[in-house]
């Protein structure tokens, strides 16, 4: 069985967009006050009005170190968990570290952009151990305190069992707003999926690349107002987009969104209605 890996040179740094499988979501949650005759030209539910969607992860290898964004899909839910979401595992992170020749312990940092089952849900092992041992986990120092005071919109997306064991273990590396981890290597926030989300955004030799999390979660809500109902302050998504998308036209930047189920690299090209669309980007 192959694994689906795509890659991508930034400047000095190879990128390679992996996955942790695929599941399934309700479309209309996914698209928020969107009409379905709207979304459904970009995604065809299926009979419950699911949309099938990826789990992508991203390998940032640069300066002679592996940096991993998104760990992925939390794997101990059980049957339940799994028919809910319709999960096919048959291609998880791991086989696509495996096909680089690399395992967990050649990790040297992971980004979190959230702590969302369906993003950090890999932070630890079956065992509850962390899963990259070596690896400190960046994460927002709002997103932390987010986790640990949920309330009842937000408590079903955050699980105490991938998050306690890897603030035990003293591996998570707190950070408050822009941090600029490696050179050239920066998270930014970007709020409005819920307060604490951030971005990571690579500069190298005058391109640039930004791994946008839920902002826009697949290419199809590219368009301004396509938010999900899932966010917690849709208002702020909108601002946020605002405040970003125009810089990352201006710079040609390379998109990577967490769920699209088919494209890895994208880029933004100006919407003749407003706004900006996502189309697959150029090799």
């Amino acid at each position: 069985m192959s694994t689906w890996i795509q890659s991508r040179q930034i400047g000095p740094a190879t990128v390679h967009s992996l996955t942790d499988g695929q599941f399934r979501l309700d479309g209309g949650a996914m698209f928020g006050s969107v009409p379905r005759a709207l979304w459904e030209r970009a995604t065809t539910p299926d009979e419950l009005n699911r949309i099938r969607l990826r789990i992508n992860p991203l390998l940032i290898q640069l300066g002679g170190e592996n940096i991993l964004v998104e760990t992925g899909m939390w794997d101990q839910g059980g049957e339940k968990f799994e028919a809910m979401y319709a999960l096919d595992r048959d291609e998880t992170v791991f086989r696509g570290l495996d096909a680089l020749g690399l395992s967990p312990d050649d990790i040297h940092l992971v980004i979190n952009t959230h702590l969302h089952f369906d993003h950090a849900g890999r932070n630890v092992t079956t065992l509850g151990d962390p899963t990259f041992p070596n690896a400190r986990y960046v994460v927002q120092k709002q997103e932390l305190h987010d986790a640990r005071h949920t309330h009842e919109r937000s408590r079903a997306s955050y699980l105490p069992a991938y998050i306690d064991p890897i603030e035990h273990a003293g591996l998570f590396e707190i950070v408050d707003g822009e941090h600029e981890l490696r050179p050239g290597l920066s998270v930014l926030p970007l709020p409005g999926h819920n307060l604490g989300q951030q971005g990571v955004v690579l500069r190298q030799d005058g391109q640039t690349l930004v791994y946008v999390a839920d902002l826009i979660p697949t290419l199809a809500h590219a368009p301004t107002a396509y938010i999900m109902g899932y966010d917690l302050y849709p208002v702020t998504t909108l601002d946020t987009r605002k405040r970003h998308l125009g810089q990352w036209f201006e710079e040609g930047a390379v998109i990577c969104t967490p769920h699209d189920p088919d494209t890895a690299f994208a880029q933004l090209h100006p919407n003749p209605k407003g706004g900006f669309t996502l189309n697959p980007a150029q090799p």
